[in-house]
């Protein structure tokens, strides 16, 4: 078979991957499709945290042994050693399947590879590397999560061509359009958490649920960074607080906001974090950590430009999503999405790397890993974070 017609069946086996967006985490979305004669009977995807994995899922949803000649493709390298479902390596090679195509390799660096030479020494040819960067991309959250033992801390923000986040009044609806803001929704369905500050909260009253054309609302972790619990102090509190999702809400904030505001959000419900600081910023380490224990893989930080702006002058920022709308502002009042750094030579400046661009009617959407230079200069001006 060609490398053309294994891409074909490769490319479906994303397709089914993406039907558990967003439903899998902490563990990646892996689709498997089991191919006899040039045709497609069965296919499967990883079930939420806990349940089997693709392999498992297709050769169940085959209901017999595959036909001799029959072909396995699956978006990343079965695993290989035994956790709470078994090897897939194991049900694979009981299953008489002798021929596996995988996309990705395992980017967990103790297991990489691991797969392929247990299958091959049983006797099973295997096909590595069939569009392993379109299968790996579908993983960039869980890649992160397995190499680095932290979240992926990711942002997300709208712009004009000439880099500005909103008119000097402070204007900001719409940047984009309809298109791009639905992609951004899909985005918010994938991470498991979003993160705004309490500007945005008490600017904008977000909802900060993901909301997909014929899918029911979904509802990710939703943080918000509040040293001072300045989001409490009205009466009249945020949606984010009181709608039927507030349990879904943390705010992460520092022993400055006050012990009777934290009781207060408590008793509606909400969680807070209170992170030791001797400042009104949460400590982003401590952050982590406290993610990390609670397996929350990955974070989308949707605002505003001074969390995000914190972000990269501490160097936390690992992915940016940026969405340019065909707007010139032509004025230097208007808000930039980010600021605090002193960038006096372009070898000082912060790049994007592992780049992919998307249209979305007449905006386009670049997306790359951040790559810091070997020193930043931070503004001595730069601000203070509520």
């Amino acid at each position: 078979m060609s490398t053309a017609e294994h891409e074909v069946f490769m490319r479906r086996a994303l397709e089914v991957a993406r039907g558990v967006w967003g439903q899998t985490h902490p563990n990646p979305m892996v689709g498997a499709v089991i191919v006899e004669e040039g045709r497609v009977v069965a296919e499967g995807a990883t079930e939420p945290d806990g349940g089997a994995h693709a392999e498992r899922m297709a050769l169940r949803a085959c209901g017999r042994g595959p036909r001799p000649g029959a072909t396995l493709y699956v978006t990343l390298e079965p695993c290989s050693t035994h956790g709470r479902t078994g090897a897939c390596t194991d049900a694979i090679i009981a299953s008489g399947i002798k021929r596996v195509v995988v996309g990705a390799t395992d980017p967990n660096p103790a297991h990489a590879g691991g797969g392929f030479e247990v299958m091959r020494a049983a006797g099973i040819e295997v096909i590595t590397g069939v569009l392993a960067a379109e299968c790996t991309d579908l993983n960039l959250i869980f890649n992160h999560w397995i190499t680095q033992g932290r979240p992926l801390m990711a942002a997300k923000a709208a712009v004009t061509l000439d880099g500005r986040s909103a008119c000097r009044t402070g204007d900001s609806q719409w940047i984009t359009g309809e298109k791009a803001r639905a992609d951004v929704h899909r985005w918010r369905r994938l991470f498991p958490a979003i993160g705004v500050g309490a500007g945005t909260v008490l600017k904008d009253n977000p909802r900060l649920t993901a909301r997909v054309e014929g899918q029911p609302d979904w509802c990710p972790w939703r943080f918000v960074f509040d040293g001072r619990l300045r989001t409490v102090v009205d009466q009249n509190l945020p949606q984010v607080y009181t709608d039927e999702f507030r349990h879904r809400t943390i705010v992460v904030t520092t022993p400055h906001g006050g012990l009777g505001y934290v009781r207060k959000l408590r008793e509606f419900g909400v969680q807070v974090w209170v992170c030791e600081s001797a400042t009104q910023r949460a400590p982003w380490p401590d952050f982590q950590r406290r993610c990390a224990e609670a397996k929350i893989s990955g974070v989308y930080f949707e605002g505003g430009a001074e969390l995000m702006s914190q972000l990269v002058q501490e160097r936390q920022l690992d992915y940016f999503f940026i969405y340019r709308a065909p707007i010139l502002l032509a004025d230097e009042r208007a808000k930039p999405v980010l600021t605090g750094l002193r960038t006096e030579t372009l070898a000082g400046a912060v790049r994007l790397t592992d780049m992919k661009q998307e249209i979305f009617g007449d905006d386009t959407l670049t997306r790359g890993r951040v790559v810091y230079p070997a020193k930043l200069s931070i503004d001595e001006t730069v601000f203070r974070l509520g």
